[in-house]
């Protein structure tokens, strides 16, 4: 029974990396602003899901324990690395780049949320970027849901701070007057 079990187990980790892959490094590339150290991160949560898969099919929210595995990892990598994140003021020239006002600002963001710390910048990329509710979000980063609304708070408050993404913060008066 013993390999029969281990091949069920395989399959049915492979099919879960197989469906969440994309999502995980989505997310783990908001955490981390870095496409390869997106991809350290997400083998990392996988690696440690691998090991306690039991316990993660077992859960009430898969989805929601590796990415908690994800965060938690980020997390502890950036307090262990110390080291602070460069990102150049501008993206290096490519033969076909593209200029569009929508990288441009993207760019900044990535480059913005790149100055918030760990928790901060969790939160406004769960609240906002991934359209997570607080009770997950407090979930996810093992807190409560007035941190979370704290974290999102201060990361939010530092990033309308940045004058090149004030366009992003302002208000449109229409939806103001609609109460929107």
């Amino acid at each position: 029974m013993g390999a029969d079990h281990d091949r069920g187990h395989d399959a049915e980790f492979r099919d879960f990396v197989l469906a969440r892959r994309g999502a995980l490094m989505r997310s783990a590339y908001l955490l981390t602003g870095d496409r390869g150290l997106a991809e350290d991160l997400v083998q990392t949560a996988l690696a440690k899901a691998y090991t306690a898969w039991k316990r993660v099919r077992g859960s009430d929210d898969p989805d929601a324990y590796v990415a908690r595995v994800l965060i938690n990892a980020h997390i502890s990598e950036r307090r262990r690395r110390r080291v602070r994140e460069w990102f150049p003021g501008s993206v290096p020239e490519r033969a076909a780049a593209d200029r569009t006002d929508a990288l441009a600002d993207r760019s900044v963001l990535m480059a913005a949320l790149a100055e918030l710390p760990p928790r901060q910048r969790a939160a406004v990329v769960l609240r906002f970027w991934e359209d997570r509710s607080e009770t997950v979000v407090a979930d996810l980063l093992g807190c409560s849901v007035g941190a979370v609304r704290s974290h999102a708070h201060r990361g939010l408050a530092k990033l309308r701070k940045n004058p090149e993404l004030s366009h992003l913060f302002a208000r449109n008066p229409v939806t103001e007057r609609l109460g929107r």
